[in-house]
């Protein structure tokens, strides 16, 4: 009689692994779909928030520059300095002392794949925003480029502007899209502050003139603006181009 019951605990055993093995494979299975679902959702967390600016942008899509924004008489009349710098390059990583707030000229970084900042890159936050060295470089090749301080960061609605600008000057390879559009920060300010009751600034590094090669004669130029104006950056790029630049023709 004992024969039967080694069979009967071997049927148990048996039983019993099939049971175990069936219950690990259950919870691979559910560890695999965890993964899965974690992996899912950063992606889509990643992917959220430019598919968000993209959806946002939209209605300014058929909407002109100079239609986006406040009207010109938003910003203040435009003003100009005797500027130096052109081809004052200093070693990478060297802190350059900037008197005004946001510089227009002067002495700046020259490194490939550092500066200037990139041309296909229209719009940064102080997240990912380059150095002050290397984008008074794009200055010099003729970019313009609007800066805009903390109480524009801070507002939603006013950043999906700024997007907006920076994408009609999308592309990678026009020159007359020579603009960046990009924070200026608490840690910039270095003693130079914006004007009071002014949020956005537009800099340009001019030649002097279109065609000028007179270094001597080269200007940095501002405008300030209390609320951000396509309509004025229009009319001030219109006014300063891509080619009265002390290097027009680099990229």
């Amino acid at each position: 009689m004992a024969k039967p019951a080694k069979n009967d605990r071997q049927a148990k055993i048996q039983q019993q692994l099939k049971k175990q093995k069936s219950a690990d494979q259950r919870r691979g299975f559910a560890i695999v779909g965890v993964c899965v679902l974690v992996a899912l959702l950063i992606i889509g967390a990643a992917a959220y928030k430019p598919v968000k600016d993209w959806w946002d942008g939209r209605e300014f899509d058929k909407v002109a520059l100079s239609e986006i924004g406040a009207p010109a008489s938003s910003c203040q009349d435009i003003t100009t300095k005797k500027a130096d710098g052109n081809q004052n390059h200093v070693p990478t990583g060297t802190p350059v002392e900037y008197k005004d707030a946001p510089p227009a000229f002067g002495a700046h970084w020259n490194e490939s794949g550092v500066a200037p900042a990139p041309f296909a890159r229209k719009f940064y936050t102080a997240d990912d925003r380059p150095q002050l060295e290397a984008l008074v470089h794009n200055l010099e090749h003729g970019y313009t480029l609007l800066w805009y301080d903390h109480t524009i960061a801070e507002n939603d609605t006013d950043l999906e502007e700024l997007r907006a600008i920076a994408e009609k000057f999308g592309g990678a390879d026009n020159p007359r899209y020579k603009f960046i559009a990009l924070p200026w920060t608490k840690s910039d300010e270095n003693g130079a502050t914006f004007p009071d009751g002014q949020h956005i600034a537009f800099t340009h590094w001019s030649a002097g003139g279109q065609g000028e090669t007179d270094a001597s004669k080269q200007l940095g130029v501002w405008q300030y603006c209390s609320e951000i104006s396509g309509a004025a950056l229009d009319s001030f790029m219109k006014k300063y181009p891509y080619f009265d630049s002390p290097e027009p023709n680099a990229m």
